[in-house]
């Protein structure tokens, strides 16, 4: 496969300053009638002056000789080239694109819309120009593939995959970092460097985001409830061994339980409790 050449030409500055004495010269001709050799000099003023290059800074020109690729220059400033050269200018800055939302399935099947930020830039001259069509759509169709690919492979979160190790919602870097080289790997064929790529959204599918929002708040109750009866029971537990150890009261079994359970009405509900004053003895 056949890939960049730099060549680094002459400088344009003694060229010019040939062109500027010719186009003087020919103007004194005129002026003294000597338009026959006036007229040669504007031809040669005419292919000095077609060889004339300047390159902007992060910019580059490839030169093409009846067809075939000669050499890409990426220096910037003013330079003098074969005047049959055909000329293409490429910029070498950095870019952004940005992915439309699209919807993708994740590894378990769930729908999500995803999209992705991606900074890049022409690296390979050559291969950006003649091994793809337009590089910058083929940039974008392969982002697009490697987004899907990337959401195949990853659940989106630990509630629908327990055991994964790496989720799209939590493991960012990590995504980011597969990501970029999975594009990477797509875009060496069209000569573009990625300098940055990863995910900017990112959420279910709006078909099916209240009912795993409903789900996430389930799980979320269910844990807190565990954690407050895991408390309970170990106040509980303090409780009744802080009363035996002083001798405050000596509780039977039945009364144990009892205790036991209105301890953990108490602690464990979600409402406030209502004092119930005793008026007759703890047996009634």
């Amino acid at each position: 496969m056949q890939t960049e050449k730099n060549l680094n030409p002459q400088s344009g500055y003694p060229f010019l300053a040939i062109i500027i004495t010719i186009a003087i010269s020919i103007f004194f001709l005129f002026a003294n009638g000597n338009a026959g050799f006036a007229e040669l000099l504007i031809v040669l003023l005419i292919f000095l002056g077609k060889g004339l290059l300047v390159i902007s800074p992060n910019s580059a020109t490839i030169l093409l000789l009846f067809g075939a690729y000669e050499a890409s220059i990426k220096k910037s400033g003013l330079f003098w080239v074969n005047p049959f050269y055909k000329r293409m200018t490429l910029s070498l800055r950095a870019r952004n694109f940005q992915s439309e939302k699209a919807k993708v399935n994740d590894k378990m099947g769930n729908p999500i819309m995803i999209s992705v930020i991606l900074v890049w830039k022409v690296s390979d001259t050559f291969k950006a120009c003649f091994e793809v069509d337009n590089y910058a759509h083929f940039l974008e169709i392969q982002t697009d593939s490697a987004v899907r690919k990337l959401a195949a492979i990853f659940p989106y979160d630990h509630f629908e995959d327990e055991q994964a190790s790496i989720t799209l919602s939590t493991d960012f870097d990590e995504i980011n970092r597969t990501l970029e080289k999975e594009i990477t790997e797509r875009l060496v064929i069209a000569g573009i460097e990625v300098v940055e790529a990863r995910i900017s959204h990112l959420a279910y599918a709006p078909e099916i985001a209240h009912s795993m929002l409903k789900r996430q708040q389930a799980s979320a109750v269910v844990a807190a409830r565990n954690k407050i009866v895991e408390g309970a029971v170990g106040m509980v537990e303090s409780a009744l061994n802080l009363l035996s150890t002083k001798g405050i009261i000596d509780l039977d079994e039945d009364k144990k339980a009892a205790m036991v359970s209105n301890l953990m009405v108490v602690l464990c509900g979600d409402r406030d409790t209502q004092p119930v004053l005793n008026t007759g003895t703890l047996n009634q």
